[in-house]
């Protein structure tokens, strides 16, 4: 292959690969914004959550005593520009207060739906899962981007 045809193929290579970093880079990352847990998911947390959570942090997930607020603008800025992962790992290894680390994985998925839905952010079509990995590429927001 000549010099030319090689050249030429190299910068055309170069320009194909910069376009597709420049559009991966222009995807949005998801957010809580982006409906990252279903209506379902949410009310199977909210069972949950009334049965291991509400004595703590009460019915309207004020917080009560120790127990923090899980809804509301402390609670918000507690987690804003944070992952899901960094909320949903906090849960897993700590709650219940009473017998730390005993929800299974998917039952905090579940809570984390009941929150984020009495947070007022919206729901999706897929439920939000029990993964680290995918949990990791999830950011909590506080503003809707």
């Amino acid at each position: 292959m000549n010099t030319l045809i090689r050249m030429t193929l190299a910068i055309a290579l170069g320009m194909l690969c910069g376009t597709a970093a420049r559009m991966s880079a222009l995807q949005p990352a998801r957010t809580t914004w982006s409906g990252i847990y279903t209506d379902a998911q949410a009310k199977r947390g909210q069972a949950v959550y009334e049965e291991q959570c509400l004595s703590c942090h009460s019915p309207d997930l004020k917080g009560a005593d120790q127990a923090p607020p899980l809804a509301g603008d402390d609670f918000n800025m507690d987690w804003n520009d944070l992952s899901i992962n960094d909320l949903f790992e906090r849960v897993r290894l700590s709650m219940p207060a009473d017998k730390p680390g005993t929800l299974k994985p998917e039952q905090v998925a579940d809570v984390l739906a009941f929150v984020l839905s009495k947070g007022g952010f919206p729901a999706g079509e897929a439920e939000l899962p029990a993964q680290a990995d995918a949990l990791k590429e999830i950011k909590f927001l506080t503003k809707q981007p």
